[in-house]
């Protein structure tokens, strides 16, 4: 072999053993890609456990993404929308509430049912007033609770007390489900109109007497990106999380909702 072929075997593999080693001819890794950024929710009170769930499960999917929510009654929300209130994504209760958004141009696309709700009467943990239907809230002395007519809780509310042929004097009209829920829990009142998952969240000094289902109304909830979105992809991603049968839907389950 002559001292030329020696020099460039040698060389070839000083070569190949520095690109063995990390040198300068290596790979760069390659980086995660996916939905980043911030995003915020508006979504309905009877939504607060499971997307809080929601939330914390797609951020760990998504880690360079976050996640933020206001929750409260879907027409307090829609009001806070239209007077400029800076959000991604909506989740209402019920249709007539984003139904007025995507009249007034603040929806971008089509809303989608992502989860439905039945309702339930909510009363002290140990039934201590014996009520077993919606007929029993019309008994004389009962603290009875309402969600006020515009809150989508409210109008099913009175659509069932419709439909059992039932006349209520409600003690007052709660903004949202959580008031309902949370007086009935503090013994302020005897009874309330919620949804069947409020009775499941709202821990062992409430428990739900069930309502037939001839005289039971269903919700249906809407979700939808905002046109105004600083990061409509995020939204879109959200969205499609909650969608997903192994994703949001499974947690939707557990929380008490029926699927879409």
């Amino acid at each position: 072999m002559t001292n030329g072929i020696r020099r460039a075997l040698a060389t070839s593999s000083s070569a190949l053993l520095l690109a063995s080693c990390g040198g300068a001819a290596a790979t760069p890794a390659a980086t995660p890609s996916g939905p980043s950024g911030s995003i915020t929710v508006f979504a309905a009170a009877s939504l607060t456990g499971a997307f809080t769930r929601i939330g914390s499960d797609f951020q760990r999917a998504h880690p360079t993404s976050s996640v933020h929510f206001s929750f409260a009654g879907s027409s307090t929300l829609v009001t806070q929308l239209q007077q400029g209130a800076n959000a991604d994504v909506f989740a209402s209760a019920d249709q007539p509430n984003m139904e007025k958004l995507v009249a007034g141009g603040l929806i971008h696309g089509a809303p989608a049912i992502f989860a439905r709700n039945r309702l339930a009467i909510v009363v002290g943990a140990g039934n201590p007033k014996h009520i077993m239907g919606l007929a029993s809230l019309s008994q004389p002395g009962l603290i009875v609770l309402l969600c006020a007519a515009v809150v989508p809780c409210g109008r099913y509310g009175n659509q069932a007390l419709q439909q059992a042929g039932v006349t209520v004097k409600p003690a007052s009209l709660e903004a949202d489900v959580k008031s309902v829920v949370g007086k009935v829990a503090l013994g302020e009142a005897d009874a309330g109109l919620v949804y069947v998952t409020d009775v499941k969240a709202g821990g062992p000094k409430v428990q739900g007497v069930a309502i037939p289902e001839a005289q039971n109304v269903i919700a249906a909830y809407p979700v939808a990106p905002l046109k105004d979105s600083q990061n409509l992809a995020l939204a879109r991603a959200f969205i499609g999380y909650v969608m997903e049968s192994g994703g949001g839907q499974a947690t939707l389950r557990q929380f008490g909702f029926l699927g879409p």
